[in-house]
């Protein structure tokens, strides 16, 4: 996953909304949104690691009906840090942070803590509940709490601005916060948020961030929504590579039980690379 946008407690019904962009090599295996049969776990999720990008704690209750679930409001994200430090063998999936947060009872904060953080490759992961939510990285960004606000995190350090992520924090505060604020039912904002996380507009050279590869190669990931590009295969122009999955996960205060909270994902996703914006 290459980008996350969380708006963390700026509306009352929606404490969190999030969205996210997956990109991926189009070759890796991967099994879309669904209630996970091994682990109390709805996500996409990556048959070759068997971890995920982003998920909820979900558990389908095998006293009730097949249509029933249980949710504690644990939320996870995980992004990878782009500092051309190439991913060894004998390091863990970056996907079991979120996995493990998941199927956890730590806090966020607590978790994020007890991380080995060399287990990894570089990451940038954000984990919350309906009460914190902490991002930490092991680029040097320590466990910290998210402040009441607007994030945009891609594959830096959480406050680099990026031409991607501010372009993205800008379509959101004009083109989607607004009309959560007016009507927080998903049918009335949900579509202008997809087309917001669709912008394949390229960064122009100047505002390139600087993370250790190629030029070519960074402006090629400097949209929001990275359309399928020959990234990593020089003999032939067949796409290998771009913008998977697009989220957008949610936490709803229940406004009859006051302070229980319903998680949902919605997920498009585009391994085939048949579609246009």
């Amino acid at each position: 996953m290459c980008i996350v946008a969380i708006a963390w407690q700026l509306f009352d019904e929606l404490p969190l909304v999030l969205l996210s962009n997956r990109d991926e090599f189009l070759q890796r295996p991967t099994e879309p949104l669904h209630q996970w049969s091994d682990q109390p776990i709805y996500a996409g999720r990556d048959k070759q690691s068997g971890g995920t990008w982003l998920g909820i704690h979900q558990y389908a209750s095998p006293a009730q009906s097949a249509e029933y679930y249980e949710q504690n409001g644990r939320w996870a994200a995980v992004l990878n840090f782009r500092d051309g430090v190439q991913a060894s063998s004998d390091e863990r999936s970056r996907g079991a942070l979120v996995t493990e947060f998941l199927t956890g009872t730590l806090s966020p904060m607590d978790f994020a803590r007890q991380i080995d953080l060399q287990d990894y490759a570089g990451f940038n992961l954000i984990i919350g509940d309906a009460a914190q939510a902490v991002i930490v990285n092991n680029r040097g960004h320590a466990p910290t709490p998210l402040y009441s606000g607007l994030h945009v995190i891609s594959n830096g350090q959480p406050e680099d601005i990026w031409f991607k992520t501010e372009r993205l924090r800008g379509r959101l505060r004009q083109e989607v916060l607004p009309l959560i604020a007016e009507d927080s039912s998903p049918t009335y904002w949900q579509e202008a948020a997809f087309n917001v996380l669709s912008d394949s507009t390229k960064a122009p050279e100047d505002k390139l961030p600087i993370t250790g590869v190629a030029f070519e190669v960074e402006q090629m990931l400097s949209s929001v929504y990275i359309e399928p590009v020959a990234f990593g295969d020089t003999e032939t122009s067949k796409p290998t590579y771009g913008t998977r999955t697009q989220s957008i996960l949610t936490l709803r205060k229940e406004r009859d039980t006051g302070a229980n909270y319903t998680a949902n994902i919605i997920s498009r996703e585009f391994d085939n690379h048949n579609h246009s914006h």
